[in-house]
């Protein structure tokens, strides 16, 4: 193919569909071994394409693959906020979408940054077909993900993973053990997550931030405790927190502080009474469980509007009688 390229292609590549010509380019970047020569004949296919901003995507996810293969990790990062920028301005989702955000989760993967990892591996799938991805694939994305959903700082959402089919992926299988740990973390099922250890201890990353991810069902658990109480009826007690979270009384104050510092929850702390009246809970993709909680909610709203309405209905009759 390099060949082919340099011998026949190149003389009437100017006339090439600039996104095709970036395809062609692709495949015989693929067949160069030194990745420096890789990086020359993509910079120069970069200026010929430059006209066709998916092209241009195309080009540059292939020479941050080649800066991650050299660990130029500084240079990659530029260029992939530089295509990002010209990625968001696409009017609706392309094929490139998939192969920037592949590439993008590659480079957060491997500099450790599991937020951003989770973040972007999640918007590939979203623009993947899962039949394109072998089982093995799916498999260790899937781990990859669940991992990254467990140990990310900040990523309280887990509903989104939960809900997509590449976990099925991991069904009765070795690693069944990590999908019911993101079950027990979604649900903030503090009993769940210590009796999982025995498996989840098994991983290394996870068993070195024990600490850390004791802290994160813990906070789930309040979020939880919140969510499934109905918004006239979200006055939780300090007992209630302690039973629920297994965390002693007075770790219960510093633990809703957390909550409220990081967004998780909006409220107030009566330490005389020791109660926490919570107005508001972060947003979080539902599982069904919850979507049915949500349900109960709904059925209990409308009861209750349906009885005030009633009795304005009376009143109403009583005044005008």
């Amino acid at each position: 193919m390099i060949k082919l390229y340099e011998n026949f292609i190149i003389e009437f590549e100017h006339r090439i569909n600039p996104l095709s010509l970036m395809e062609i380019i692709l495949v015989v970047v693929q067949q160069i071994s030194d990745p420096e020569q890789a990086l020359v004949l993509l910079e120069k296919t970069q200026e010929k394409v430059k006209s066709n901003e998916e092209a241009i995507i195309l080009c540059q996810t292939a020479i941050v693959a080649i800066k991650l293969k050299l660990k130029e990790f500084h240079s990659a990062k530029k260029i992939l906020e530089e295509t990002a920028e010209i990625l968001e301005k696409l009017p609706e989702v392309t094929t490139v979408h998939s192969r920037y955000y592949d590439i993008s989760s590659t480079y957060f993967q491997m500099i450790r940054d599991h937020a951003s990892y989770y973040r972007e591996a999640l918007r590939y799938l979203g623009c993947t077909d899962l039949k394109d991805l072998t089982v093995l694939d799916q498999q260790e994305r899937a781990i990859a993900l669940g991992l990254a959903a467990l140990l990310g700082e900040g990523v309280y959402n887990f509903g989104e993973l939960l809900m997509h089919p590449i976990l099925q992926s991991l069904h009765n299988m070795e690693h069944q053990w990590l999908v019911d740990t993101l079950k027990a973390f979604n649900s903030g099922n503090v009993d769940a997550f210590f009796i999982l250890k025995g498996f989840w201890s098994g991983q290394h990353n996870l068993a070195e931030n024990e600490k850390k991810l004791r802290a994160k069902v813990q906070l789930l658990c309040l979020m939880e405790m919140v969510f499934s109480r109905p918004a006239h009826h979200r006055k939780l007690t300090f007992q209630e927190i302690s039973s629920q979270a297994k965390l002693p009384l007075k770790e219960i104050e510093l633990l809703v502080m957390k909550a409220l510092s990081q967004g998780l929850i909006k409220g107030t702390i009566n330490e005389v009474e020791q109660q926490v009246h919570v107005t508001w809970v972060q947003p979080r993709v539902m599982d069904l469980q919850q979507v049915r909680t949500m349900k109960k909610h709904l059925e209990n709203w409308c009861q209750d509007v349906k009885k005030m309405l009633i009795a304005t209905e009376e009143q109403a009759q009583e005044i005008i009688g």
